[in-house]
């Protein structure tokens, strides 16, 4: 293993019923107002809704709520929760959704503290320097949001989807109860798989140095997705592996697998976010399409690691088969494959890595990745 600092503040407070104790825990940390921070109102006609109010209000915590967070969230619903923050002057942000309503919370959480444009922090104009403490309750697993400090939202204005990143944006407690979660619909279910075997994959195949430790919990964590999303797929009522698949979902991106690794980077991410900000792809069906081809693509850069991965997941006997299997595994699930099956036309590969070479000039990879290589790889899942 390489030298490494690891560290990861936010409490995980995981199982049933946990949500009805939210006030509790808000009210650990002192804080005595808040902003209830979600997506659709179905959070509402389910009772979830109702039963937070209830909990922060037994502990006396005055709370506010905003609603009509969506995937592919935008920075203008983030710029009406500030105003909403400050002008209540609330003491902390509670998101009760999935990876886009967190993500909204985190900078929600920066711009109230914060005297110019939110937006600043995306582009590199400003460093958060203060930012309020930040809850969840979790009723969707891909992201892993509840126990990272990032998150990536959309500017419609300028069609730009940038990250934000801040230890301060750790959450302080998350509720994880996979009962909240077992009303995912099978499409948003395959799209957080998908998600998962991205965080897990771009570094799989791009570090420099993966220890065999770090390895092989990566290979536990896609080997768990699949038999978890496939359990799931058939009977959407089981705990144990709806459990199960949402603890991989935190463990893909909550640091763990960054233990002694170096030289790694997020290269379907930095792609399929331009995918998301030009036509508003769903994250997860977005990185169905451009996973393999981008695998197809640099399986020559690290051949061992390839066929590791074919054998260690699909049990094949070369890297060929390796992607082969896994875009069969995601066509089985539902997740699309091609720019066709994703609602894409082949006239947008050119858009789409325009828009991602401004990713990659962001995320200091445009000299691995310019344009034509972009347009390339996504050449490769036009079919």
């Amino acid at each position: 293993m390489k030298d490494f600092t690891f560290y990861n503040p936010t409490r995980i407070e995981f199982g049933k019923n946990k949500e009805n104790n939210i006030g509790q825990y808000v009210k650990e940390f002192g804080v005595n107002s808040i902003l209830i921070l979600y997506g659709s109102d179905r959070i509402k006609k389910d009772g979830l809704f109702g039963r937070i109010t209830v909990s922060l209000e037994e502990q006396g915590i005055v709370h506010e709520a905003v609603g009509g967070v969506i995937s592919n969230p935008l920075i203008s619903r983030v710029r009406d929760a500030v105003k909403v923050v400050k002008t209540n002057n609330l003491k902390g942000i509670l998101a009760v959704g999935g990876g886009s309503v967190l993500d909204s919370a985190k900078a929600v959480a920066a711009g109230a503290k914060y005297d110019g444009n939110v937006w600043d922090f995306f582009i590199g104009k400003a460093e958060v320097q203060d930012a309020l403490p930040v809850f969840s309750v979790m009723t969707l697993a891909a992201t892993g949001s509840e126990m990272n400090p990032y998150g990536v939202l959309t500017n419609s204005e300028t069609q730009q989807k940038y990250p934000i990143g801040s230890p301060l944006l750790f959450p302080k407690v998350s509720v994880i109860n996979p009962d909240l979660m077992a009303s995912v619909t099978p499409e948003y279910l395959a799209y957080s798989a998908v998600d998962i075997f991205s965080h897990c994959l771009d570094l799989y195949f791009t570090a420099s140095f993966l220890p065999d430790y770090t390895a092989a919990l990566i290979e536990n964590i896609l080997e768990t997705v699949m038999r978890t999303t496939n359990r799931l797929m058939t009977n959407p009522d089981d705990y144990y592996a709806r459990g199960e698949f949402a603890w991989t979902a935190t463990m893909a991106l909550n640091g763990n697998t960054f233990v002694g690794v170096e030289g790694n980077s997020y290269d379907t991410h930095m792609i399929e976010h331009a995918m998301g900000a030009l036509y508003n792809v769903p994250h997860g069906a977005g990185l169905a399409v451009v996973l393999p081809a981008w695998m197809m693509e640099i399986k020559d850069r690290c051949p061992e690691r390839f066929e590791r991965f074919a054998k260690k997941i699909f049990n094949s006997a070369d890297s060929d088969e390796g992607i082969s299997k896994l875009t069969e595994w995601f066509t089985s699930i539902g997740a699309p494959v091609t720019f066709a099956q994703a609602g894409l036309a082949e006239d947008t590969v050119d858009p789409i890595a325009e828009n991602a070479f401004g990713n990659a000039k962001l995320w200091g990879m445009d000299e691995m990745y310019p344009q034509d290589r972009i347009a390339k790889i996504l050449k490769l899942a036009v079919k």
